[in-house]
């Protein structure tokens, strides 16, 4: 269990009013922790937010080495703050830990960390519909070194954000760019796990998709250039003549935690899911042949996202006619009853703080 240690801002900042938007506004307080080769994590504390500073030469900033996660805390009309599964953002910091071999945290001590972080600023959690306080822990390599290897010091910082709907257009239908030209992540690379090189191979795709009038890219396999792996911020889904599929973990799709409470509805609903390979041909095949009932997409930012259109070569397949499917829908009223508190909570999903 951490000792943590806090020290409260003498200088409170006013809470925002009107429109929140995603990850533009920070509370008043961050987490921060250590780490030194030979004496493991220490000095668990709770801080004013504010700047960080690190030596030009941190290792960070040359070779990359860094993890983050994303997830968040509501308050309910029960008037209870709730987090959703933080047991699993603990056991994925861990899964990318291991693979950029950076020091693993005890689960329990990061849930402990992130409910801290939550508790001391709970006053910043908004309550109109659609909004949450997001929570955003990452890891770092500190040391000041300029050689490729592991290195000896890192920080663990959570940071937190009153936030908004992801996409600005809440529930409405995104366009999805479907990326053929750049490649995001190979199996036996680190498209599993959640490092920032990944985001930043993403960037070139998500730029073409905006310039398009897209939302977000998705992405294809880097090897074949067919089966489909995820979006850039979201895992995917097809419901296709009654059953739901989306790709299967292969070592190059992040394995989401609403990725999996999907499943899990569904299958607790008698809905058929498949975890398997999948091509872009065969959605454009369902598409053609009147099956393609639904595409939405799953993350901890947009919880559902509901596909409207998909753009591949020079095709674009309309779907739903771009308006929100009903099992989209169905998910998204779940999920969000769950975080909320609205709805019973069979799977013990949600920690009330």
């Amino acid at each position: 269990m951490l000792d943590i240690k806090i020290t409260k801002t003498e200088a409170p900042r006013p809470k925002p009013t009107g429109e929140l938007g995603f990850g533009k506004v920070f509370t008043d307080h961050m987490f921060l922790m250590d780490y030194t080769e030979g004496q493991g994590w220490h000095d668990a504390r709770i801080v004013p937010y504010g700047e960080i500073s690190l030596s030009p030469a941190a290792m960070v900033f040359h070779y990359g080495q860094e993890m983050f996660e994303g997830l968040k805390a509501y308050r309910g009309a029960d008037g209870a703050v709730r987090l959703f599964r933080p047991d699993m953002n603990g056991q994925r910091t861990n899964t990318t830990n291991e693979r950029i071999c950076i020091p693993q945290i005890p689960v329990a001590d990061f849930v402990q960390a992130v409910s801290a972080a939550v508790s001391m600023d709970a006053d910043w959690i908004p309550t109109a519909p659609g909004t949450s306080l997001y929570i955003r822990p990452f890891i770092i390599a500190t040391e000041p070194f300029l050689g490729v290897q592991v290195s000896k010091r890192y920080l663990f910082a959570i940071i937190l954000s009153p936030s908004g709907s992801y996409y600005p257009g809440g529930l409405k239908p995104v366009g999805i760019w479907v990326e053929d030209d750049y490649v995001r992540a190979v199996r036996g690379g680190v498209g599993f796990a959640k490092t920032g090189g990944n985001y930043a191979a993403g960037l070139a795709a998500q730029v073409k998709a905006y310039g398009a009038g897209y939302a977000q890219a998705l992405w294809l396999d880097g090897v074949e250039r067919k089966y489909i792996e995820e979006v850039g911020a979201m895992n995917i889904f097809f419901k296709i003549d009654g059953k739901v599929i989306t790709p299967a973990l292969n070592g190059s799709i992040l394995p989401g935690v609403t990725r999996d409470s999907v499943m899990t509805l569904c299958r607790d609903w008698g809905i058929p899911v498949e975890e398997r390979r999948i091509s872009i041909d065969e959605i454009i095949e369902a598409h053609h042949a009147g099956v393609l009932e639904e595409v939405f997409g799953t993350g901890t930012a947009a919880v559902i996202a509901p596909v409207g259109k998909l753009r591949y070569k020079d095709d674009v397949f309309v779907i739903t006619e771009e308006e929100i499917g009903a099992l989209s829908q169905r998910l998204y009223d779940t999920v969000t009853g769950i975080q909320l508190g609205d709805i019973p909570d069979k799977f013990g999903w949600s920690v009330i703080l």
